[in-house]
């Protein structure tokens, strides 16, 4: 049986339905980010050589990047198919998590959910080019404290890791609004519960902002932080228009039942 026929004629789910609906959507993912490592590993090259740029092109002291051990470039090539083939998925995974909270929606929401995917796939998006365009000032302000006549010379695997952890992490960063939209949708949180909390949000953005930026100067640290910011809102007034429609509806329903 399904989990929609699980579902009652108000649209809720039981919780074993809600499990195995995550089940379900859970194991899609995995078999869409296999088939983007897949193409990920095919990718390797050329990504590889995007992926130099900011040591060849911004003249640092001409870094190198370097593999130790024999099996390096073996492992490298893995850890990049992986993650091109997360980048690569993004929008499949992504509409994953609108699909599992679709059961639970009336009709009239699911719209809400397709809306939720197309704009979690931008916001994605969007985030891990700001981390595209932070690596190469991050590399050169990084490099810069070299000592004049001293060789960098980069582990490979490091490098790469620290990349990945830029633009995934910026890339993430920027799903925020589509995490409280959800559980706002899924009748976990409200509106009124997270405008509660806007002063923790700052701190958690400008602190998360702070962590994740390596370039020491500021300003890119607070543009990433009020962005983050603005986006919180954002979710807040999703949420609320949602919110109020809500309990438009319950309105009449409560109105019977006095009534009655």
């Amino acid at each position: 049986m399904s989990t929609r026929r699980r579902a009652n004629p108000e649209g809720a789910m039981s919780v074993g339905a809600h499990f195995q609906e995550l089940r379900k959507r859970l194991v899609l993912v995995l078999v869409g980010l296999a088939v983007g490592t897949v193409a990920g590993w095919y990718l390797y090259e050329p990504v590889m050589d995007y992926v130099q740029r900011p040591l060849t092109e911004l003249g640092a002291g001409n870094p190198q990047l370097n593999f130790q051990t024999i099996g390096a470039a073996f492992e490298l090539q893995l850890k990049v198919a992986f993650w091109v083939g997360a980048l690569v998925s993004s929008p499949w995974w992504i509409y994953q998590i609108g699909a599992f909270i679709s059961p639970g929606l009336k009709r009239a929401e699911r719209v809400h959910a397709l809306a939720f995917g197309a704009v979690g796939v931008l916001l994605f998006g969007a985030g891990a080019v700001s981390g595209v365009l932070v690596v190469p000032r991050a590399v050169d302000a990084l490099v810069s404290f070299v000592p004049d006549g001293a060789a960098t010379l980069l582990s490979a695997g490091s490098f790469v890791s620290f990349y990945m952890y830029l633009v995934l992490a910026f890339g993430l960063s920027f799903l925020l609004p589509e995490i409280l939209v959800a559980l706002n949708f899924l009748g976990v949180l409200s509106a009124r519960t997270m405008l509660r909390g806007w002063r923790w949000a700052i701190v958690v953005a400008f602190t998360f902002a702070a962590v994740i930026n390596p370039v020491p100067n500021p300003v890119p640290m607070i543009i990433q932080a009020l962005g983050l910011v603005a986006l919180f809102f954002l979710a807040v007034g999703v949420s609320a228009l949602r919110d109020r429609a809500a309990r438009r509806r319950r309105a009449p329903a409560a109105v019977a039942a006095a009534g009655a």
